[in-house]
């Protein structure tokens, strides 16, 4: 697959998330983009991929912020959501739709990817046109070229950049944008979720599979960390939270986002 960033693109017309410096750590907030009620850089994806749409469908964990997003967007636009995910208790954050007037939750048993990923599809074909199903994980060329443009402002003294890895996409995105931007500083995904080489194999060449290395979070993908701040920033306790026992002074952790 050939590079998704676009250098040719002005860095003063990129809306850059700051990289704040607190002791030894870097810190890249792209948890401070908010849209609609919700924060981080799958929000921004969303936002585009939304666009336009009559309806909405999608896929998610039942601990995933994905479809948290997508009813935040479409209920600013106004517009009917329908969210799948696997039977079992609901995260409170997807609780919390219940606010949403047009967003609707189905539950499915057996939950497994394949079979929500499909049953969300499915939906959107079933009720008409306009309607769009996002995709799971934002598996999506534009995921790649939003997160690799927020690249761009990485200082050149980080060591190394460490990233949650749950569908991949930010991952993919930022080994895009660093050597779109010729700054090849290495990247460690710390996996959460399941094994994402696939997802890698496909949005990566194959130059780029060799300048990252994956490690397995101790925890559980469904094991929440609450509470847990380095240098004073909070992190997200499904996804950025599962990183901070691999951060090595001079390393930069990349907020992806923050659940509400």
């Amino acid at each position: 697959m050939e590079l998704f960033y676009m250098p040719e693109i002005p860095l003063s017309t990129i809306d850059l998330t700051p990289v704040e410096k607190r002791g030894t750590l870097y810190f890249k907030r792209d948890d401070y983009y908010e849209f609609a009620g919700v924060r981080g850089g799958k929000v921004r994806t969303a936002q585009v991929l939304c666009q336009g749409s009559k309806g909405l469908t999608t896929a998610g964990s039942r601990h995933s912020p994905q479809i948290v997003i997508v009813s935040h967007i479409a209920n600013y636009w106004k517009i009917p959501f329908r969210g799948h995910t696997s039977a079992g208790e609901l995260s409170p954050e997807l609780k919390a739709l219940g606010k949403h007037p047009l967003t609707t939750i189905k539950q499915w048993k057996p939950g497994y990817n394949t079979v929500i990923k499909k049953r969300a599809l499915d939906d959107a074909m079933l009720q008409g046109v306009g309607w769009r199903c996002i995709p799971f994980g934002m598996q999506d060329p534009e995921a790649v070229l939003q997160t690799g443009r927020q690249t761009r402002n990485i200082p050149t003294e980080v060591k190394r950049v460490v990233v949650p890895v749950g569908s991949a996409m930010s991952l993919c995105g930022i080994l895009h944008g660093l050597r779109g931007a010729g700054h090849l500083v290495p990247v460690l995904g710390v996996q959460v979720g399941a094994d994402p080489r696939k997802t890698i194999y496909k949005y990566l060449p194959a130059r780029e599979q060799t300048r990252f290395e994956i490690v397995k979070a101790k925890e559980s993908y469904d094991e929440r960390l609450e509470d847990v701040t380095v240098e004073g920033v909070r992190l997200d306790p499904v996804y950025e939270a599962k990183c901070a026992c691999f951060l090595q002074p001079g390393d930069l952790l990349w907020i992806v986002g923050i659940r509400n």
